[in-house]
């Protein structure tokens, strides 16, 4: 199998020696169990991953700050947004509140500040009156995608660099842990 260096072109000789040579010393300390040999051990990945967590943090703290927003509004925001993509269906205030671990007065207060400052507006469900969607209005909308548009290009560059099928790796990885994270959360769950 051939491998590839950082920037998608094949790997030289020396690169490929590193790559084994680095990937051999990580994957004897903390490898998963059933990892293939010579793959990341578990603590890369925890570094990789709180790294990549720490980078949209910034950027995210950084557009709070910027537009007079709680770190929890962001997050709130992020929520809406992807609750269609994630879960098929618009937020409501009780799955938000479930989502950040947040109580009911808590979420009402971040949803308020967010509705004045002209990022979400609350529609009643058509079909059942008593139920609240949350929808982040197009205008927000597009400010966020402006400000947030060099962590896309940053990650369609990125994508440029694997295949097709290494990209789709990735995102079952990611899809996967994603899963493995929310189970763990789950009420009734315990740690340990």
């Amino acid at each position: 199998m051939e491998r590839s260096s950082r920037d998608g072109r094949p790997a030289t000789a020396d690169e490929s020696a590193t790559d084994e040579s680095s990937a051999s010393e990580g994957a004897s300390v903390g490898a998963p169990a059933g990892a293939p040999e010579g793959a990341p051990d578990l603590q890369t990945y925890a570094v990789l991953l709180r790294t990549l967590n720490s980078e949209f943090n910034r950027h995210a703290h950084a557009f709070a700050q910027r537009h007079d927003l709680h770190a929890t509004d962001v997050h709130a925001l992020a929520a809406i947004l992807d609750s269609t993509a994630l879960e098929g269906r618009p937020m409501t205030p009780s799955r938000l509140a479930e989502r950040l671990n947040l109580t009911s007065g808590a979420v009402t207060a971040c949803l308020d500040r967010l509705e004045r400052a002209g990022h979400i507006s609350r529609t009643r469900d058509s079909a059942d009156r008593r139920v609240v969607h949350l929808v982040y209005n197009p205008g927000a909308r597009a400010l966020a995608r402006q400000y947030f548009s060099p962590l896309a290009r940053s990650t369609e560059a990125t994508m440029r660099r694997f295949t097709p099928a290494q990209l789709t790796t990735v995102a079952d990885f990611l899809h996967t842990l994603n899963q493995e994270l929310t189970a763990e959360a789950a009420p009734g769950r315990t740690a340990g």
